[in-house]
């Protein structure tokens, strides 16, 4: 059946707001569909509810928002789907809706969440199964991996495309590693082929011309020809060649001093020769170059092993400092990533990830949620709590009918965590505050001292009531004098007949086991039964 609740009387050109419910009953888990309606002008701003506004009832979903135009006005209806998965009966609060900045509110409404009837006669009844062992889920190192495999990976490849490969050269790269003879001989074919004298571009032909003749004495035959004049750069080649270290004829030295001269006349005078002569210079040039490379003495064999042992000098120095400089870009990158780390998660969080840290890995693992004891109690622990035997006093026996204690670590370990639940023998009147001054007693017999005690009224999450006990205390390490401060907390219940107990202890100094603590403190519910 539905319910149909308008929020106010208004006039026709107010905004309207309307909700409905398709029921009012349901069963644990079902879903309850919820309707808002707005009636506004068209250019109305409207604002529905979103998120879990709807508590204690959870939003499952929220549809898209359908509009439907009637002249100038638009009438907007929106759905969600609400469900419980615990019995009673709840308040769905009012809704507000928002229009034009101004707020309106549904109607709340009575909700009946009803258990699901189950027949004892023809059910049949099980123990509770014993926990089962099974392999340690590694599914959370799986990313880590990954992203360090992807950052190593892209780390090394920028590594080897700046520092180790070998680059492919460009033409004007290949060319300068070409010997000088053959370099000076393929200039000249370039400039045989350039468009030059075509353009009348008699003065930057013969720059060229005489730069790379010039080039070539200077590296070949080892004076410096770029900076020498035509009369100095002459002078030089006929000294070397009177004192028998370039084997020249004269007449390849005039030629050669003729062209120079000429290029002069070119540069510096503005001449223009023709272009059969300009070729002929080029030619000449040519034949300078060859002869000069004819003209050079063969070197010795004390300087041909002077040379190899150079060469192989400077192979080695380029294989040190390759070797250098990829140590270097390598701790660059490491420096920079783990420097990038620290800054955006802070050392501590670092060191703890690299080096490890036991609470650290409980907090970031795979967190379990499981039920424990009769009446059950619901909890999401990093790790499954065991089942442990206590020893009960015999007095206590005589009152207790049924316990039920899970742990996980020792009260002097790292993090300790226990959930018991209780239940008594019938006619038996319970005492939390004797329960819980045995639970400090119990602590102070397993080596802790100097306990703090602070007790304050607790509501769980999901409304549960009980009895927080809380503080600090000295824990006396096993085999020596020496103590470290921890801090604990004692969650006592009384839900459905039976005594429920959480306890929690650490280390005051454990920077992750708070947050364990508070997720763990949060989870806690109990199970209908």
């Amino acid at each position: 059946m539905f319910f149909f609740a308008p929020i106010r009387s208004v006039a026709q050109d107010d905004p309207r707001v309307a909700s409905e419910i398709d029921s009012t009953q349901m069963r644990i888990g079902e879903q309850l569909h919820f309707e808002i309606s707005v009636d506004a002008d068209s250019t109305a701003l409207v604002v529905f509810p979103e998120g879990q506004t709807f508590r204690p009832l959870e939003m499952v979903k929220a549809s898209d928002i359908d509009t439907f135009r009637n002249k100038d006005r638009v009438n907007l209806i929106r759905k969600y789907a609400l469900t419980q998965f615990d019995s009673g009966h709840y308040t769905l609060p009012r809704q507000k809706v928002i229009v034009n900045n101004k707020d309106f509110y549904t109607d709340s409404l009575q909700i009946t969440v009803n258990d699901i009837a189950v027949d004892t006669t023809t059910q049949k009844m099980y123990d509770i199964k014993p926990l089962a062992e099974v392999s340690r889920n590694y599914s959370g190192w799986v990313r880590y991996i990954i992203w360090a495999i992807i950052i190593l990976a892209v780390a090394g490849a920028l590594v080897y495309w700046f520092f180790i490969r070998k680059k492919p050269l460009t033409r004007e790269e290949k060319e300068a590693l070409l010997p000088p003879f053959d370099r000076a001989l393929l200039g000249l074919k370039k400039l045989e082929e350039s468009r030059y004298l075509i353009q009348s571009q008699y003065k930057e032909y013969y720059s060229e011309l005489t730069n790379i003749v010039r080039a070539y004495l200077e590296e070949e035959v080892h004076i410096s020809a770029m900076e020498s004049t035509t009369e100095e750069l002459v002078t030089k080649l006929e000294m070397m060649q009177q004192a028998g270290r370039l084997n020249l004829e004269k007449n390849t030295i005039d030629n050669f001093k003729s062209v120079l001269q000429k290029a002069d006349l070119v540069k510096f005078a503005r001449s223009r020769p023709d272009t059969y002569a300009a070729e002929e210079d080029r030619k000449v040039i040519e034949n300078v170059v060859v002869r000069t490379k004819e003209a050079i003495p063969e070197p010795t064999e004390e300087e041909l092993l002077q040379r190899e042992e150079y060469i192989a000098e400077l192979e080695r120095k380029r294989r040190k400092k390759r070797k250098v400089t990829i140590a270097i870009a390598a701790a660059c990158v490491l420096f920079v990533a783990a420097g990038g780390a620290v800054a955006y998660y802070g050392f501590t969080q670092v060191k703890d990830t690299v080096f490890g840290h036991p609470t650290r890995e409980l907090l970031h693992g795979e967190w379990i949620t499981s039920e424990y004891g009769y009446p059950a109690i619901v909890l999401e622990t990093p790790k499954v709590l065991k089942r442990t035997e206590v020893k009960l006093p015999d007095a206590l026996k005589q009152i207790i009918s049924t316990n039920q204690t899970f742990t996980y670590g020792g009260l002097i370990g790292d993090f300790h965590v226990s959930a018991s639940a209780t239940t008594f023998r019938e006619g038996v009147e319970f005492n939390m505050e004797d329960a819980i001054q045995g639970s400090v007693k119990t602590m102070e017999q397993q080596g802790a001292k100097n306990i703090i005690v602070k007790q304050d009224e607790f509501t769980t999450p999901s409304g549960k009531k009980g009895i927080k006990v809380h503080g600090s205390m000295d824990i006396t390490l096993p085999g020596s004098e020496k103590t470290v401060k921890g801090e604990y907390i004692i969650l006592n219940f009384n839900e459905k007949g039976a005594f429920q107990q959480v306890i929690i202890v650490h280390r005051q100094d454990d920077r992750y086991a708070k947050d364990i603590e508070n997720r763990i403190v949060n989870s806690i519910d109990f199970k209908n039964q």
